[in-house]
């Protein structure tokens, strides 16, 4: 027998993860409070009209933005994962675990506590231009501590890192603690109930927002496809090949605070999807190829992030989880695994 040869392999895997994912979108369709037949959820997705009139309401207007919106967040989280674990040669490195999004969360808090205070209904009113307010406020937070975290990585051994990014979570965290403070009830209800994390609360409108802004950060990750892979050899090496070090850690900055900032504006701090994707993609794929990995990441962060809301909303049932909690119970042990898998993580990404 001839074994089968590794691009071949990762050409099979990546059409399998490619059906995965349409698969689970449509079962995310199907699955809710309301039994809609797949013929019927098929029947609206063509612009035909079903057998219910309410049925076309429930599935474009509830359903598949939420599952748009999990796609595109899962994604997003994961590639900014992936190109944040290249940059810092750190396998535990991420939007949630490196504070990226605290700051995001800091943004939002000072637009929504603090404007939202003094002009909710002027903000009402904005429409989109308060959503596009919300999603640059939260960018700029994650800009910031990923520029903080940034500015000492090269100071600073690997374990150090990951120190210093959960102090600036907790720094940040801490001034949102003090805005809560200040605040009245209901938006303390609101913003607590924003740090659970949903899928379900962005409508059509907000996604004129929300999706060029993660399409934008994709692109820009797509693109230092190249500058990554050189950064595996080291800084250094990467110097040598002709990189601009400097121009890649930007992008990287650009991407992952853009994608990090619009998916934490409005779904909230969304953890362990950006550690945990890309290692399940490496395994997955056996490759350290960012052309690979990148679109891999894709698809994979999409169909973890529906997989976790479809356990969240428990379908069948009027009980819904709080989606971080379901992150933490996927992601928790695929962290657990890499750490009990490297004896050293400073080693992780020597080569």
């Amino acid at each position: 027998q001839t074994a089968v040869s590794p691009p071949k392999r990762q050409h099979w895997a990546m059409m399998l993860l490619v059906l995965a994912l349409v698969g689970v979108f449509l079962l995310s369709l199907f699955a809710g409070s309301v039994r809609i037949p797949l013929a019927e959820i098929l029947t609206i997705l063509f612009g035909a009209t079903p057998e219910k009139e309410t049925w076309t309401t429930i599935v474009l207007k509830f359903r598949l933005p939420k599952a748009v919106t999990a796609v595109l967040a899962g994604s997003a989280l994961s590639v900014s994962g992936l190109q944040m674990q290249t940059m810092f040669r750190n396998p535990l490195a991420g939007p949630f675990v490196l504070g990226i999004n605290s700051g995001a969360s800091l943004g939002v808090a000072l637009v929504v506590l603090t404007i939202g205070a003094t002009g909710s209904t002027l903000l009402a009113g904005l429409g989109l231009l308060s959503d596009f307010g919300i999603v640059v406020a939260a960018s700029l937070g994650a800009g910031l501590v990923l520029f903080l975290v940034l500015g000492v990585a090269r100071r600073v051994e690997t374990m150090t890192l990951l120190i210093l990014g959960l102090m600036f979570g907790y720094a940040t965290s801490a001034l949102v603690s003090v805005l809560l403070y200040f605040s009245i009830a209901a938006q303390i209800q609101a913003y607590i109930a924003w740090t659970f994390g949903s899928f379900g609360g962005v409508t059509w409108r907000q996604m004129q927002v929300m999706a060029p802004a993660v399409l934008l950060g994709l692109l820009i990750a797509w693109l230092s496809a190249k500058p990554l892979n050189a950064l595996l050899l080291g800084e250094t090496y990467a110097h040598s090949l002709g990189l601009s070090v400097r121009r890649a850690r930007i992008g990287v900055l650009v991407s992952a605070s853009l994608m990090a900032g619009a998916i934490t504006a409005f779904c909230g701090p969304i953890g362990f999807v950006g550690v945990a994707v890309p290692h399940m993609c490496r395994s997955l794929f056996s490759s350290s190829n960012h052309r690979l990995l990148i679109p891999a990441t894709i698809f994979m962060g999409g169909l973890v992030a529906l997989v976790a809301d479809l356990i969240a909303q428990l379908p069948g049932s009027q009980t819904t989880l709080p989606l971080n909690a379901v992150t933490a119970l996927i992601g928790a042990p695929v962290v657990t695994w890499v750490i009990l898998r490297q004896r050293n993580l400073r080693s992780s990404f020597a080569g």
